[in-house]
Order: structure tokens, then sequence, then C-alpha cells
């Protein structure tokens, strides 16, 4: 089936089976070929990477995966699919598959994910971890947001996702599309959107545009944040009440720990205005008043 998930074979294999998508667990299935192998190719994969999955569906993109990298860990949280993607990666000796959701609660990836990837990682020096994977819509924020507040985040995701969430992770200050999001991800990574995708090259169609996204870790960028914990809950707590000024919204987030002439003190040490919006203040900025916060704050 390598590289053959169209959408006849999808709609055959399903009623073989005898099951239907199930659109609540965001079960839209890429039905071209030719965008699968762009997605694989547009990852770069290397001989030693240890590439995570989430979403095995049929296990198309497993199986145009797995040749090229040392191992794949794919996640189904569907067990009725699970079974279908196991009948056809069953004879790949470096592909690892887990039926469970990748998420345990909102702000947490599954111990058992977690696991599976350090053992394939520790399995041979200069192992590198990456995503590539045709996200369920309903699991991309909160997947992409907690694995790269991971110690060891992957080196790169490639994976197709909704349009407006691409345009939120890749946005600029000052749009209605910037958020915690963005500042998260661009704090650590550069975003480039490979392509966009309309909703009938899936199957069932979803009622939204796709996006092919990839997000490339950068080292320096991460290393400018010193407490990346704090950071991320500073970035989520500004942008809680995003129109409200800075002034109040620090003075909001860090109560019992600021007082507001500690506020004002802080702003005016880094020049920044009190009305200004978070929304008004790109990547740089966010970093240096976290830290100042930080430090004033006692954390």
């Amino acid at each position: 089936m390598t590289g053959k998930q169209t959408l006849s074979y999808l709609m055959r294999r399903f009623a073989e089976a005898g099951i239907r998508p199930r659109t609540k667990l965001g079960q839209n299935f890429l039905a071209d070929p030719n965008l699968q192998r762009l997605l694989v190719e547009s990852a770069q994969l290397e001989p030693n990477d240890v590439v995570l999955e989430v979403g095995t569906g049929t296990g198309s993109l497993t199986l145009l995966t797995a040749p090229r990298v040392a191992a794949v860990v794919t996640v189904e949280v569907d067990p009725r699919l699970f079974q279908l993607a196991a009948e056809e990666l069953h004879e790949l000796v470096n592909v690892r598959m887990l039926q469970l959701d990748a998420l345990r609660g909102k702000h947490q990836l599954h111990p058992a994910v977690l696991e599976a990837i350090e053992r394939e990682l520790a399995a041979a020096p200069g192992r590198q971890f990456k995503l590539v994977a045709n996200l369920p819509y309903v699991i991309a924020t909160p997947l992409v947001a907690n694995l790269l507040a991971l110690e060891r985040p992957p080196r790169s995701m490639t994976v197709t996702i909704q349009k407006e969430l691409a345009q939120r992770i890749a946005a600029a200050p000052g749009g209605k599309d910037y958020g915690a999001l963005s500042v998260w991800v661009q704090s650590q990574c550069r975003v480039s959107l490979l392509r966009t995708m309309p909703p009938a090259v899936f199957w069932p169609r979803p009622k939204v545009t796709s996006a092919m996204v990839q997000i490339v870790l950068d080292d320096s960028l991460r290393a400018r944040i010193w407490d990346r914990e704090f950071f991320h809950a500073f970035v989520r707590a500004l942008f809680l009440h995003r129109r409200k000024f800075l002034r109040s919204d620090l003075a909001s987030a860090f109560k019992g720990r600021l007082e507001k002439a500690d506020v004002d003190r802080l702003l005016a040490q880094l020049g920044l205005d009190p009305s200004l919006r978070a929304e008004q203040l790109d990547v740089n900025t966010f970093l240096t008043l976290a830290e100042a916060v930080r430090a004033e704050a006692g954390h």
C-alpha cells in the first residue's frame, strides 16, 4: 500500500472492516498520495532519526516513513484503526505501535509515548527525534505546545494541521491570530508554511482548509529562555485577557507577588508603555519582560 492511500482505497478498506471514520476524534485521512510523499520528503529524514507519528490511521504514512529512519513510534487512540494499521505494519521491525491517547490531560504527554521515544533514542548514539504526522485536528494545539516543553523536544515537526492553527503559530505581533501559541513556538523555533490544502484532499472532507507546516527547533533561540516552565505560564497568563492593558495584565497575573508600584517600575526600566497590550509585544520583548518579572517576583 506504500504511497497508495487514495480515496478509493480508504473507502474500500473501511468498508471491508465494517467501520466508519469518527469525526469527533479528528479522523480526516489524507487521500492524496502525492501530498503524503511531500510531507515525508519535507521532513528531510535521516537514517538515525526516531520519528513520532500521532494518528496512525491506516498506517500509510508510517509505511512511507519507516524505511527512511531508525525507528517510528506511532500512536493511535482508536482501537479499530489500530487493528487496521497493525495488519499493514506487522512486518516492519522498526515500528512500535501504541494504542492510546497521546495526551494525558490537556497539558501532559502520555508517559508511555515519552518512554517509547526515549528508549528508541537511547538505542544508538546520535539519534534525533522528529515528529511527522497528519495530526488529528483535536490534538494538534496541545501536542505541539507540550512537545516544545520537553527537555529533549523534536528537532523538527513536519505536520498537516488546520490552516487557522498554522496562521496562529506563524502570526506576527499586532494581528488577531497572534497569541500565546505564536510566542511559545516562535521563541524556540523557525516556522515555515509549506502549502495549503483544500478539504477535497481529505476523506471525509473537513469543513476547513488545512496546511502543511514545518517547525524547526533553533537551539540559539531556545537557549535564551532561562526557565521554560515559567515562560510558558507567563505567556499564557498575559494572553488570558488579551484586551487588558499591560500594566493591569501583569498586576492581575502576579497578584500577591508584585505590587502595582513594582509593575510600574519594571515597565519604566524596560521602556514599555503601560497601555500596550500583550498582542503588541514581539517575542524578544516577551522574553525580556518575562525574565525581569521572574527575577522581581522571586520565582
